[in-house]
C-alpha cells in the first residue's frame, strides 16, 4: 500500500490535467453552443422562428414567361404545364425585378425530379413515379427528358 502511495504526486497532477480540461470543455461548450440547441433533438429550435422571419418573394409565372418564352413555349401542353417555374427554381421575385441582381438556381436533376416523381404507394396509380435503381444509371433525369417537358420529344 505503501509503494501505491508513493507516486501520488502523479496522480494528482494527473487528475487535475484531467480535472481541468473537463472544466475548460464544458465553459466552450456553454460559450459557443447556441441557446435551445438540443431542445428539439439535434438542431437549434430557435431556427424555425429564424426560418420564418425569411419569407420568399415568388414572382409568379407570368413574370417568367415576359422573358422566357422559350420556356413557356415548352411548357404548353407538356405534363409540367401546370407545374410553377418558382416550384423548381426557387422565389423569384428580386430576380424578375432586376435579372442582374440575382441569378435563379439552376435545379440538381437527380434529386429535384423526385421531390415529385419518386415511387410511394401514398401517389395516385396515374401519376408517374419512378424507381431511382430500375429507371436509370446513375445519371441526371434531364440527360433524357426535357424538365419543361418530360413527355413530349425525348431531350437529345
Amino acid at each position: 500500500m505503501n509503494r501505491f502511495l508513493k507516486d501520488k504526486e502523479h496522480l494528482f497532477r494527473m487528475a487535475a490535467l484531467f480535472a481541468a480540461g473537463a472544466v475548460l470543455f464544458l465553459i466552450v461548450r456553454a460559450v459557443l453552443v447556441p441557446k435551445g440547441f438540443g431542445v428539439y433533438g439535434h438542431y437549434r429550435a430557435g431556427a424555425l422562428a429564424d426560418n420564418r422571419m425569411r419569407t420568399p418573394h415568388f414572382a409568379g409565372r407570368a413574370a417568367c414567361i415576359e422573358c422566357h418564352t422559350d420556356e413557356r413555349d415548352a411548357l404548353k401542353g407538356g405534363k409540367h404545364a401546370g407545374v410553377g417555374c418558382e416550384a423548381c427554381h426557387g422565389a423569384l421575385a428580386k430576380h424578375a425585378g432586376d435579372p442582374s441582381a440575382s441569378k435563379p438556381v439552376k435545379p440538381d436533376a437527380r434529386t429535384i425530379c423526385f421531390t415529385c416523381h419518386l415511387a410511394n404507394v401514398a401517389k395516385p396509380k396515374k401519376f408517374p413515379q419512378m424507381d431511382p435503381k430500375s429507371h436509370f444509371d446513375g445519371g441526371a433525369c434531364n440527360g433524357c427528358h426535357s424538365p419543361h417537358a418530360p413527355d413530349k420529344e425525348p431531350k437529345k
